[in-house]
Protein backbone atom coordinates (compact mmCIF):
# COMPACT_ATOMS: atom_id res chain seq x y z
CA UNK A 1 0.00 0.00 0.00
CA UNK A 2 1.15 3.28 -1.09
CA UNK A 3 0.02 6.69 0.88
CA UNK A 4 -1.61 9.35 -1.42
CA UNK A 5 -2.37 12.82 -0.99
CA UNK A 6 -5.32 14.47 -2.95
CA UNK A 7 -7.42 17.06 -3.26
CA UNK A 8 -11.21 15.90 -4.10
CA UNK A 9 -13.80 18.66 -4.15
CA UNK A 10 -11.12 21.26 -2.63
CA UNK A 11 -10.28 19.16 0.24
CA UNK A 12 -7.38 17.63 0.60
CA UNK A 13 -7.81 13.57 1.96
CA UNK A 14 -4.64 10.94 2.37
CA UNK A 15 -5.10 7.53 1.50
CA UNK A 16 -3.77 4.06 1.16
CA UNK A 17 -4.52 2.52 -2.04
CA UNK A 18 -2.44 0.10 -4.29
CA UNK A 19 -1.16 1.83 -7.06
CA UNK A 20 -3.57 0.40 -10.03
CA UNK A 21 -6.50 1.60 -7.55
CA UNK A 22 -9.15 2.98 -10.35
CA UNK A 23 -10.31 6.56 -8.90
CA UNK A 24 -13.64 5.50 -8.49
CA UNK A 25 -13.33 3.21 -5.97
CA UNK A 26 -10.81 5.46 -4.06
CA UNK A 27 -13.83 7.96 -4.25
CA UNK A 28 -16.04 5.54 -3.42
CA UNK A 29 -14.56 3.41 -0.94
CA UNK A 30 -11.68 5.11 0.30
CA UNK A 31 -13.40 8.37 0.50
CA UNK A 32 -16.69 7.36 1.01
CA UNK A 33 -18.42 9.33 -1.73
CA UNK A 34 -21.03 7.33 -3.31
CA UNK A 35 -22.28 10.19 -6.15
CA UNK A 36 -19.75 8.33 -8.71
CA UNK A 37 -21.49 5.53 -9.99
CA UNK A 38 -19.56 1.97 -11.61
CA UNK A 39 -21.16 1.19 -14.65
CA UNK A 40 -19.07 -0.72 -16.82
CA UNK A 41 -15.52 -0.93 -15.76
CA UNK A 42 -13.98 -0.03 -19.15
CA UNK A 43 -14.18 3.66 -19.34
CA UNK A 44 -17.09 3.21 -22.28
CA UNK A 45 -20.59 4.21 -20.38
CA UNK A 46 -19.56 7.25 -18.31
CA UNK A 47 -21.51 6.46 -15.13
CA UNK A 48 -17.85 7.16 -13.43
CA UNK A 49 -17.09 10.35 -15.08
CA UNK A 50 -14.92 12.84 -12.89
CA UNK A 51 -13.02 16.08 -13.54
CA UNK A 52 -9.38 15.81 -13.15
CA UNK A 53 -8.12 19.28 -13.33
CA UNK A 54 -11.45 20.62 -15.18
CA UNK A 55 -11.36 17.69 -17.30
CA UNK A 56 -13.92 15.24 -17.60
CA UNK A 57 -12.27 11.33 -17.04
CA UNK A 58 -12.87 8.42 -16.76
CA UNK A 59 -12.32 7.14 -12.71
CA UNK A 60 -13.07 3.45 -13.39
CA UNK A 61 -9.76 3.47 -15.55
CA UNK A 62 -7.86 6.56 -13.93
CA UNK A 63 -5.74 4.43 -11.50
CA UNK A 64 -4.80 6.58 -8.23
CA UNK A 65 -1.11 6.45 -9.10
CA UNK A 66 -1.80 8.30 -12.27
CA UNK A 67 -3.30 11.21 -10.08
CA UNK A 68 -1.03 13.60 -8.57
CA UNK A 69 -1.00 15.30 -5.33
CA UNK A 70 -1.47 19.40 -7.39
CA UNK A 71 -4.30 17.81 -9.19
CA UNK A 72 -7.77 18.90 -8.58
CA UNK A 73 -10.58 16.59 -8.78
CA UNK A 74 -14.38 17.09 -8.57
CA UNK A 75 -17.28 14.39 -8.11
CA UNK A 76 -20.40 15.39 -8.44
CA UNK A 77 -20.82 16.27 -4.96
CA UNK A 78 -18.34 19.11 -5.46
CA UNK A 79 -19.91 21.18 -8.03
CA UNK A 80 -22.68 22.32 -6.36
CA UNK A 81 -21.87 24.52 -3.30
CA UNK A 82 -22.56 22.62 0.38
CA UNK A 83 -25.67 20.67 0.45
CA UNK A 84 -27.44 22.96 -2.31
CA UNK A 85 -28.16 21.36 -5.81
CA UNK A 86 -27.16 24.86 -7.34
CA UNK A 87 -25.00 24.30 -10.58
CA UNK A 88 -26.56 25.61 -13.30
CA UNK A 89 -26.72 22.45 -14.97
CA UNK A 90 -28.25 20.63 -12.05
CA UNK A 91 -31.03 23.24 -12.05
CA UNK A 92 -31.73 22.61 -15.52
CA UNK A 93 -31.75 19.02 -15.51
CA UNK A 94 -34.57 19.26 -12.22
CA UNK A 95 -36.23 21.62 -14.54
CA UNK A 96 -36.35 19.50 -17.65
CA UNK A 97 -36.72 16.25 -15.73
CA UNK A 98 -34.24 14.37 -17.20
CA UNK A 99 -33.90 11.30 -15.14
CA UNK A 100 -35.87 8.22 -15.58
CA UNK A 101 -33.97 5.74 -13.13
CA UNK A 102 -31.07 8.36 -12.61
CA UNK A 103 -28.39 5.46 -12.23
CA UNK A 104 -26.08 7.28 -15.32
CA UNK A 105 -26.39 10.73 -14.85
CA UNK A 106 -24.30 12.20 -12.05
CA UNK A 107 -22.12 10.92 -15.17
CA UNK A 108 -23.96 12.69 -17.52
CA UNK A 109 -23.71 16.01 -15.38
CA UNK A 110 -19.96 15.79 -15.22
CA UNK A 111 -19.65 15.36 -18.85
CA UNK A 112 -22.03 18.44 -19.51
CA UNK A 113 -20.45 20.45 -17.12
CA UNK A 114 -16.99 20.11 -19.16
CA UNK A 115 -18.55 20.16 -22.05
CA UNK A 116 -20.10 23.67 -21.19
CA UNK A 117 -16.84 24.64 -19.73
CA UNK A 118 -15.00 24.26 -23.26
CA UNK A 119 -18.01 25.64 -25.31
CA UNK A 120 -20.62 27.47 -23.71
CA UNK A 121 -22.66 27.78 -26.90
CA UNK A 122 -22.70 24.08 -28.35
CA UNK A 123 -24.80 23.10 -31.03
CA UNK A 124 -26.75 19.77 -31.33
CA UNK A 125 -24.09 18.22 -33.10
CA UNK A 126 -21.10 19.57 -30.75
CA UNK A 127 -23.27 17.69 -27.77
CA UNK A 128 -23.96 14.88 -28.98
CA UNK A 129 -20.27 14.20 -30.19
CA UNK A 130 -19.36 15.33 -26.31
CA UNK A 131 -21.66 13.35 -24.65
CA UNK A 132 -21.08 10.50 -26.74
CA UNK A 133 -19.03 8.44 -24.36
CA UNK A 134 -21.80 9.00 -21.53
CA UNK A 135 -24.40 5.66 -21.94
CA UNK A 136 -28.55 6.40 -21.01
CA UNK A 137 -29.94 3.45 -20.71
CA UNK A 138 -33.41 4.46 -20.46
CA UNK A 139 -32.91 6.76 -23.64
CA UNK A 140 -33.16 10.12 -22.28
CA UNK A 141 -30.95 12.03 -24.62
CA UNK A 142 -33.61 13.99 -26.22
CA UNK A 143 -34.24 15.99 -22.82
CA UNK A 144 -30.26 15.67 -21.88
CA UNK A 145 -29.58 17.69 -25.08
CA UNK A 146 -32.42 19.88 -24.01
CA UNK A 147 -31.36 20.72 -20.40
CA UNK A 148 -27.69 21.45 -22.21
CA UNK A 149 -29.08 24.32 -24.41
CA UNK A 150 -30.68 25.41 -21.63
CA UNK A 151 -28.12 25.81 -19.11
CA UNK A 152 -25.64 27.41 -21.75
CA UNK A 153 -28.58 29.69 -21.86
CA UNK A 154 -28.90 30.40 -18.29
CA UNK A 155 -25.42 30.74 -18.27
CA UNK A 156 -25.22 33.46 -20.74
CA UNK A 157 -27.24 35.88 -18.83
CA UNK A 158 -24.89 35.98 -15.80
Amino acid sequence: MTKYTLTINGKKTQVEAEPDTPMLWVIRDYVGLKGTKFGCGMGLCGACTIHLDGQAIRSCQTPISSVKATNKITTIEGISAGINIDHVVQKAWIEEQVPQCGYCQSGQIMSAVALLKSNPNPTDDDIDTFMSGNICRCGTYVRIRKAIHSAASEMKKK
